[in-house]
């Protein structure tokens, strides 16, 4: 493997592919949307597309992406619920007719754009159980999604709902609640015009951090045995949108140590690091997120620690509250492995931040595609 710079994150695309069939098999019939903005790398769209997955995209740039590694446009779902008209016209024209809304307006828009749209109207969820949970940004009442759905069907569009249930949602009982309120909204719109055809199961299903977490075996016994109870004998098409279940676990963060600090501020030593919450560790704000690290050196003494990015600014901290330790032989240019971070982080590095570039991306895997030049990625070997 040739020498790359740090930060990077090493991305396998053999995890990704393993990922993507055990969901499959742990959700059997089930249209698996793989949710770009978790990894929008292009070897990751490559991989996932060879082995037959359905995309979830929020912008024109992820549709034109996506549609440039030769997926087919019927396989891509506009999920994001607030688009620009011009946006839904451009999708539009490249083939794509699936749109999630959660608004009057936003479902004008589309079928002004779209007439045969697919229109999914979202849910809004609580969220509890969830690392990350998602906020009232999204989703709307189950009176607001009847009556959404009764004007999408009366108007000719194919109508379905979705729901997240938040991610690294911790919870295996969390899709219960929102599919019974789905079954209740499918019997009544189905008074008025027809039956809404399919539930987006949407996200949640988590990586591997700190804290162990059920297999997806589980998950999806648990969802099936939902699914079960809230539809009885009739049960609709089935889609999900997994993104860090399918990435996260692939990637590894390698970061190099700037500076070991003892101060008398603080009993703890404080480790900078050249990757910070601005460099791709976002979800570490508030600690929400709790990665796994290791060093050459974990056979060392461990001291209790402060994890903080190479920026000059005071929220650059990573982790000051968990109780991290690292080896107390720890110095300045040693590497720290950051595991499970092929997901939300090379997404979410800033751009030229206090001058530091984004955060890289580099491949291995068996059957490595060589890269498209489109991606800006750098292939590696095992």
């Amino acid at each position: 493997m040739r020498a790359v710079q740090t930060p990077y994150v090493l991305i396998d695309l053999d995890i990704i592919e393993a990922k993507y069939n055990d969901l499959a098999n742990a959700l059997p019939s089930t249209e698996l949307c793989y949710a770009v903005k978790a990894n929008p790398g292009g070897p990751v769209i490559e991989r996932l597309a060879a082995v037959g997955s359905s995309f979830d995209v929020a912008s024109v740039p992820e549709i034109e992406l996506v549609l440039s590694y030769g997926v087919d446009p019927g396989r891509v779902s506009f999920g994001n619920t607030m688009k620009k008209q011009r946006d839904i016209a451009y999708a539009a024209s490249r083939g794509i007719t699936r749109f999630t809304i959660d608004s009057e307006n936003e479902l004008d828009k589309v079928l002004a754009e779209v007439p045969n749209a697919e229109i999914c109207v979202r849910l809004f969820h609580e969220c509890v159980g969830a690392d990350w949970p998602l906020s009232k940004k999204f989703g709307c009442g189950a009176g607001d999604a009847t009556r959404l759905l009764v004007a999408a069907g009366r108007r000719g569009a194919t109508t379905g709902m979705s729901f997240h249930v938040g991610s690294q949602q911790r919870n295996l009982e969390s899709w219960d609640e929102p599919l019974r309120v789905v079954a209740e909204v499918f019997e009544e719109v189905a008074r008025h015009t027809r039956r809404p055809e399919f539930v987006n199961l949407g996200g949640g299903f988590p990586g591997s951090y700190l804290d162990a977490m059920p297999p997806i075996s589980e998950y999806g016994r648990a969802i099936n045995r939902a699914i079960t109870a809230a539809f009885e004998g009739n049960v609709p098409r089935l889609m999900a949108e997994p993104g860090r279940y399918l990435v996260a676990d692939a990637g590894t963060l390698h970061t190099e140590v700037v500076l070991v600090s003892e101060r008398d501020i603080d009993s703890r030593r404080w480790v900078y690091v050249d990757c910070g919450v601005f460099g791709g560790l976002a979800e570490t704000l508030g600690e929400s997120i709790r990665y796994r690290l290791a060093t050459d050196k974990d056979h060392d003494s461990m001291v209790d620690i402060v994890l903080a990015g190479p920026t000059c600014d005071s929220a650059d901290i990573i982790y000051e509250k968990a109780g991290y330790r690292l080896p107390a032989t720890l110095g300045a240019g040693d590497i720290v492995r950051i595991a499970s971070t092929g997901a939300y982080t090379t997404s979410y590095s800033a751009v030229g931040f206090n001058g530091f570039a984004p955060l890289q991306q580099v491949y291995c895997g068996s059957q490595l595609l060589k890269s498209n030049p489109r991606s800006g990625a750098v292939s590696m070997g095992r």
